[in-house]
C-alpha cells in the first residue's frame, strides 16, 4: 500500500482476511460476526491506523441519537455511583441522555453494544481497554474519554484522572508529621497505573525521611476488602510490625480494619490507618477513616465535557497528544490515625482491646 494513500475498508479486509461488508458489520457494532473474525478485524484495524469516514457505512455524528455512553467495570459500590452522577449531570447539561454498560473483561460484548447504538462518544471508566478496542472505536468514529485509565493510554487517547501520586505523599507526609517511621502499603494491582502512582508518591516522602518501608511491606491485592484483610494480617503477624498502613482505596482500608480487630488490636492506638478515595463507608465506620479524597463526581462531569470539546466530528488524524486533565486530591484526616503508641504501650492496648466480632 503506498505510503501516501489514506487505508480503506478494503485494506483492512485483506489484513483480517475476510470481506469489505464484514468489516463495515464490525464497525457498526453487528453481532452476526463470529468472535474470531470480529478479533482479526480489530487487531487490522490498529495495526493499519484506519480511521472511518462518515458515507463509508458510518452515520454523521450529527445524524446519531442524543446519547453518551458511560462505560463502567462494574457498578458496584460507591466510586461507580459517583462517577455515574458526575458524568449524568454534565450530560443532562448540554441536553444528552446516558447509557450504562459493565464491559466484563476480556469480553467484547460491551463494545459492540456500543458501536450498535451509534452513540455521540463513550466516557469509558476503570476499564482497562486493549489498544484494539480503542482503535476499533477511532475507526467509528466514536469518540473516548478514559476516566481513571488503568493502564497508561495512548497519547491520541483523552483522560480524565486524579492526582494519584500527590495524594499518595500527602498520606505519607501526614503519618511521617506523626512520628510514624514503621510503615506499610497496600497497593491494589501492580499494572493499575492509579495504584503505582500512589505507591510511588507515599515511598518517595517516605525515602527522604528515612523512613524504614521495606519492600516486603509493600504488598499488592485485588481492591478487595478480604484480600486486603489477608495481606494487612501477614503484615501484623510479624515481630515488628508496622505502625501505621497506607491502603491505595478505602475499600482496602477496610480490610485492614478487619485484620487490625482479628489480631486483638485497635485503630488507631495500634495502628495507624488511611484509605484513599473518600467513600462514604470511611465516614460510617469507627474511628472514621483519614483517607485521600478523590474528586469522583467531579471526575465524571470533567471526563464528559472534555467528550462534547472533541467536536462534532473528529480530524481526519488523530491529535499527537490528546487532552489530559488530572483533579486535585487532598487528605481528609479523622480517626484513624494517631503518632505511634509508646514503647511499651503497644502491648496494653492490645491486653485492653476487646475481642473482634
Amino acid at each position: 500500500m503506498p505510503a501516501d494513500r489514506p487505508t480503506t475498508l478494503a485494506d483492512v479486509a485483506a489484513a483480517a482476511g475476510t470481506t469489505v461488508p464484514t468489516v463495515s458489520k464490525v464497525l457498526r457494532g453487528r453481532s452476526d460476526v463470529s468472535a474470531a473474525t470480529r478479533a482479526r478485524v480489530m487487531a487490522a484495524v490498529d495495526d493499519l491506523g484506519y480511521r472511518g469516514r462518515a458515507g463509508r457505512g458510518l452515520a454523521p455524528r450529527g445524524d446519531r441519537p442524543p446519547l453518551v455512553d458511560l462505560v463502567l467495570s462494574g457498578v458496584d459500590g460507591t466510586w461507580a455511583n459517583r462517577a455515574l452522577s458526575g458524568v449524568e449531570q454534565a450530560a443532562t447539561a448540554a441536553g444528552l441522555d446516558i447509557v450504562v454498560s459493565v464491559a466484563r473483561q476480556p469480553d467484547d460484548a460491551w463494545l459492540t453494544r456500543l458501536l450498535a447504538r451509534h452513540s455521540r462518544g463513550a466516557v469509558v471508566a476503570l476499564v482497562d481497554t486493549t489498544r484494539e478496542q480503542l482503535a476499533t472505536l477511532t475507526a467509528a468514529r466514536v469518540p473516548v474519554v478514559l476516566l481513571d485509565p488503568v493502564t497508561q493510554p495512548p497519547r491520541t487517547v483523552a483522560s480524565v484522572g486524579a492526582t494519584n501520586w500527590a495524594g499518595g505523599r500527602a498520606a505519607a507526609e501526614h503519618l511521617l508529621g506523626l512520628g510514624h517511621r514503621r510503615l506499610a502499603v497496600l497497593g491494589g494491582r501492580r499494572r493499575h497505573l492509579y495504584s503505582q502512582a500512589r505507591v510511588d508518591g507515599f515511598r518517595s516522602a517516605a525515602a527522604e525521611a528515612g523512613a524504614d518501608l521495606p519492600d516486603d511491606r509493600v504488598v499488592h491485592g485485588d481492591w478487595t476488602r478480604a484480600g486486603a484483610a489477608a495481606l494487612a494480617a501477614g503484615l501484623l503477624a510479624g515481630p515488628d510490625r508496622p505502625t501505621a498502613v497506607f491502603a491505595c482505596s478505602d475499600t482496602m482500608a477496610l480490610g485492614v480494619y478487619d485484620a487490625v480487630a482479628a489480631a486483638g488490636l485497635r485503630v488507631p492506638d495500634n495502628l495507624a490507618v488511611v484509605g484513599f478515595d473518600d467513600l462514604p463507608e470511611g465516614e460510617w465506620v469507627r474511628p472514621g477513616l483519614t483517607t485521600v479524597h478523590q474528586p469522583i463526581a467531579e471526575m465524571g462531569a470533567a471526563a464528559l465535557r472534555m467528550l462534547l470539546r472533541l467536536g462534532d466530528e473528529p480530524p481526519a488524524q488523530p491529535p499527537v497528544d490528546a487532552p489530559r486533565e488530572e483533579l486535585a486530591t487532598t487528605l481528609v484526616v479523622r480517626g484513624s490515625t494517631a503518632p505511634p503508641p509508646a514503647a511499651g504501650a503497644d502491648v496494653e492496648n492490645r491486653r485492653a482491646a476487646p475481642s473482634p466480632g
